[in-house]
């Protein structure tokens, strides 16, 4: 399969869900933890590699990451 980048990316979502970590004052390991109870068997070495969009975010693990971040799905894909 064919993976196609968007300024060099693999995702649009990661630099909003590191912002949004930061924010709630989580490192990536307890945001890996908190994807992890929630459903999402993420490690915190995936999350890195989201943040840093090296890696493809399927659609329906932003319904997990913005539960845990406390955001919408739309915070994180940066949609007005």
């Amino acid at each position: 399969m064919k993976l196609y980048k968007y300024n060099n990316r693999c995702n649009i979502s990661g630099l909003n869900i590191r912002k949004y970590r930061e924010a709630a004052k989580m490192s990536q390991e307890q945001l890996a933890s908190s994807l992890q109870l929630l459903g999402l068997d993420l490690t915190q070495k995936a999350v890195s590699r989201t943040e840093t969009g090296s890696r493809v975010v399927p659609d329906f693990e932003l319904q997990f990451f913005a539960r845990a971040l406390n955001v919408s799905i739309a915070d994180l894909l940066g949609a007005e």
